[in-house]
């Protein structure tokens, strides 16, 4: 059974996690970490390369070495260095790395000073005073780790869209082998939820039972909770919960829907059926003891009077009320996005060259992008300087002489610093193209302060676009505390962009964000903020948070012709 990029990823980081915890070098620690972003970023899957005998070495990043281990990991399903060093340390402090304040080596001395091995050793420390008796964790150190602690707890076991559709990609190619009539996920992944609480897969079949034996025996399974003749539960190994329920033909339509949800949803339209004297429920819409509807989800909402609604509009949020009203929108579709404003090449911390990005997203069908590399604050990403900058410039110009059917437009990722200045000169700015403004630093500024940061940034004449606007990463940062309809009114009044970062943690804005800016009037970008050009194919993340925030083509100007893009660039 294949392997996943983000299994393989996800080995090679918890084989990091627990280097750096032993105290490795780092220069050892870091060669993993970029191998594990390397690998979640290829658009193809790693088993498929090594079975074509592709050279892993002329990936960035993988060496003899870390090609070896790949092919290990691909062909074995284990990695023998990660499973030596398990042996030597609890895997529970790896939990504790994404905690701020929390690094490998204060990690190492709660566990050798306090004997702390959990979460919840480390709460307890943390309250009863104990963490800050020790050499280097101070007051403010130990408020960062009860806040931290909870905000893993608010987590829990949910997990990003993008994880669950690699397994659920599997699960329905090894469920297929089967005669089914039906094969659906359902739940919070078909409405395109950012994250994932567990999978509900719904099947029909003549012979369920037949289903159920195969389902067990998937090889990812690590528990079967229940093996019954109409539903099954299994755990597997990333801990995820599959449920699979057979369903009826004659029910199929209304089960699906019954279980895609949202619960909310699923109330107000049943409310509806009441008042036209029916019941619904997941196995049909009846009148009495008689099946009206059933076999579609499009006959339900017929029958209930309303047109067909999107599942990642199901959340009641006004859907029903805009479908009597005939005004649902027409979501947008990955058919309409026509270029990438935002991504990043060697000048910076990107992994490919302008060039490569460019003929990467030309075989994408797309018309345009933007080289956005950091501005020079970001010294950890390389940031660029003014005379790098006009490097950039020059090679960009070169290289649209060269290349044909793609427009390479000139831009930049400035940081917002801390006064709301941007860290770049008017002068180069307005010889750009395209300016994203960012906060990559002091997130826990006062609400007050940090929107007074982007409001100022907002008033800068040469700024496009707000790249990921909250700076939130999803189960592992909190948004900064920003007043969202100040921002977003602002922005209308400015001309300003607001970016839906596509990248699996940010997704920023969210759904809720971006149907308040469409509300508003405020235009939208869907960036793929990618920094290589595997990660170009994230574009369908922002897309299904676009989707989800009821966005239509003419709400994101990266559906627009170039010449028309343009026009909207330019404040």
């Amino acid at each position: 059974m294949a392997i996943t990029n983000s299994e393989i990823a996800a080995i090679f980081n918890r084989y990091a996690d627990l280097l750096e915890i032993k105290g490795a070098n780092p220069f050892k620690v870091r060669a993993y970490r970029n191998a594990a972003r390397t690998v979640e970023n290829i658009g193809k899957p790693l088993e498929e390369l090594v079975k074509e005998g592709y050279d892993l070495t002329k990936l960035p990043g993988i060496g003899a070495d870390l090609s070896a281990y790949i092919k290990e990991i691909v062909t074995t399903g284990r990695f023998s260095k990660l499973e030596e060093i398990q042996e030597e340390i609890p895997p529970s402090l790896v939990e504790m790395l994404a905690i701020e304040g929390l690094g490998p080596k204060r990690i190492k001395t709660l566990y050798e000073k306090l004997h702390i091995q959990s979460m919840e050793d480390l709460r307890r420390a943390a309250e009863s005073g104990e963490i800050e008796k020790l050499p280097g964790f101070g007051p403010t150190l130990v408020q960062k780790i009860i806040k931290g602690v909870r905000l893993a707890k608010k987590a829990g076991h949910r997990f990003k869209w993008s994880e669950a559709k690699e397994y659920v990609d599997d699960l329905l190619e090894y469920l297929g082998k089967l005669k089914l009539s039906h094969l659906v996920v359902a739940g919070s992944f078909r409405r395109k939820k950012e994250t994932v609480g567990d999978l509900d897969i719904l099947a029909t079949a003549e012979d369920f039972s037949e289903v159920i034996r195969h389902f067990v025996k998937y090889p990812k399974i690590k528990e079967v909770v229940s093996a019954g003749s109409t539903r099954s539960t299994v755990i597997l190994q990333n801990d995820l919960q599959v449920d699979l329920r057979s369903v009826e033909d004659e029910s199929y339509g209304s089960a699906l829907n019954y279980f895609t949800g949202s619960k909310a949803h699923n109330i107000e339209l049943r409310k509806i059926a009441i008042e036209l004297g029916y019941k619904l429920n997941e196995y049909g819409l009846f009148k009495g003891e008689e099946r009206i509807a059933g076999k579609t989800e499009e006959e339900i909402y017929e029958a209930l009077g309303l047109c067909y609604i999107e599942p990642e509009l199901r959340e009641n949020r006004g859907e029903i009320e805009a479908c009597k009203a005939g005004k649902l929108p027409k979501l947008i579709e990955r058919k309409d996005i026509r270029g990438d404003l935002h991504m990043h090449t060697v000048y910076s911390d990107g992994k490919h060259t302008i060039e490569e990005m460019a003929r990467a997203a030309k075989e994408m069908g797309y018309e345009y992008i933007s080289i956005t590399d950091h501005s020079k604050r970001l010294t950890v990403a390389k940031g660029l300087d003014e005379k790098r900058v006009l490097q950039q410039f020059e090679e960009i110009d070169r290289i649209n002489e060269e290349i044909d059917g793609i427009t390479i437009l000139k831009g930049m990722e400035v940081d917002i610093l801390e006064d709301g200045s941007l860290d770049m000169s008017d002068e180069i700015l307005a010889q750009m193209d395209v300016v994203l403004g960012a906060v990559h630093y002091k997130f826990n500024l006062p609400k007050e302060k940090q929107t007074a940061r982007v409001l100022r940034a907002m008033d800068n004449k040469y700024l496009n676009i707000i790249a990921h606007p909250t700076g939130r990463m999803i189960n592992m940062r909190e948004p900064i505390a920003l007043d969202m309809v100040k921002i977003l009114e602002h922005a209308k009044e400015c001309g300003v962009v607001m970016e839906i970062n596509s990248q699996p943690d940010r997704l920023d804005l969210n759904d809720i964000h971006a149907k308040m800016a469409k509300e508003l009037g405020v235009k939208m970008a869907i960036n793929t903020d990618s920094h290589n050009i595997f990660s170009l194919y994230y574009i369908e993340y922002g897309i299904n948070q676009a989707r989800r925030g009821w966005c239509e083509k003419t709400d994101i100007i990266n559906t627009l012709s170039l010449k028309e893009l343009k026009k909207i660039l330019k404040r």
